[in-house]
């Protein structure tokens, strides 16, 4: 199995984290491509970066479509929190592409009955908010709580602030009643295990959970979107995307087109056979 893995911020030291925790979750047989957004943000915060962001991840996702059958991924992971681009990128892979809060989220909710989530910066979690409703899972969320103070930089979230981080954990556990907590974002990949043995719940890591359950999903074989929401979109007009977008758009658009003119039509359903009246015996009882 092969896993794309897209970090959509533009910093490749959080590429690094995102690379070595992915190499530690993932089963031996997974093969990874760990890609960064060729354009964007540093660090992703806010609902317009996401936006940026999303646009970024696309292209990398399509550029990786078009390499030979056995180079393409089987599952896509976009490895931030926040999920940019999720979930429209569905519509982009005929595999399955997950994004790190749902995974997250998924493996929380299978672990407890409320979760809280332990964010990077106070700007971050009404976004973060938002994204737990989007997913459905907003009656379960416990709390959000965040780092205060001004980050020296981004690569080094965890040594800076892993006293910080495990406090914040820990309250939510006491005063929250978390059953689970979630270290939020890739700049905290890898840090669960380092402090799991310090907070007595279990603690979600997002790229771990993103690619583990990315492997069972498409290990799961259940098939792709050729109709409904996830479904490509319809072919028409297009300007200004990259030259990859571009191409991919239109094979999926083709193969879709294909895939419609050759399907059958579908056989009438069967005559029911004819079968005589029951009539029940006397002093039977139902």
């Amino acid at each position: 199995m092969r896993l794309l893995i897209v970090n959509p911020n533009t910093s490749d030291e959080v590429t690094d984290l995102i690379r070595a925790e992915a190499a530690r979750s993932a089963g031996p047989d997974t093969r990874l491509d760990v890609r960064t957004a060729p354009h964007g943000v540093q660090y992703i915060e806010t609902r317009l970066e996401s936006l940026i962001a999303a646009g970024a991840v696309a292209e990398v996702v399509a550029d990786a479509f078009q390499n030979d059958d056995d180079a393409r991924p089987d599952a896509v992971v976009v490895a931030a929190f926040g999920d940019p681009g999720m979930p429209a990128l569905k519509e982009l892979a005929d595999v399955p592409v997950l994004g790190i809060t749902e995974a997250a989220l998924c493996a929380a909710a299978l672990q407890g009955s409320r979760f809280s989530i332990i964010a990077i910066s106070p700007r971050i979690t009404a976004w973060y908010r938002d994204c737990v409703e989007r997913f459905g899972f907003g009656a379960r969320l416990a709390s959000i709580h965040s780092i205060k103070e001004e980050l020296n930089g981004i690569g080094t979230v965890q040594q800076d602030f892993a006293e910080t981080l495990v406090e914040l954990a820990n309250r939510a556990v006491q005063e929250d009643g978390a059953d689970v907590v979630i270290l939020a974002g890739a700049p905290l990949a890898g840090l669960a295990r380092e402090v799991a043995h310090r907070i007595p719940v279990p603690v979600v890591d997002g790229i771990s959970a993103g690619v583990r359950l990315a492997e069972a999903v498409a290990g799961l074989a259940c098939g792709t979107h050729r109709a409904g929401s996830y479904a490509c979109p319809p072919p028409k007009p297009r300007a200004g995307l990259s030259a990859g977008l571009d191409a991919h758009l239109a094979a999926r658009q083709a193969a879709g087109a294909d895939t419609a003119t050759a399907a059958p039509a579908a056989a009438a359903p069967a005559a029911a056979p004819a079968t005589a009246p029951v009539t029940a015996a006397a002093g039977a009882t139902a």
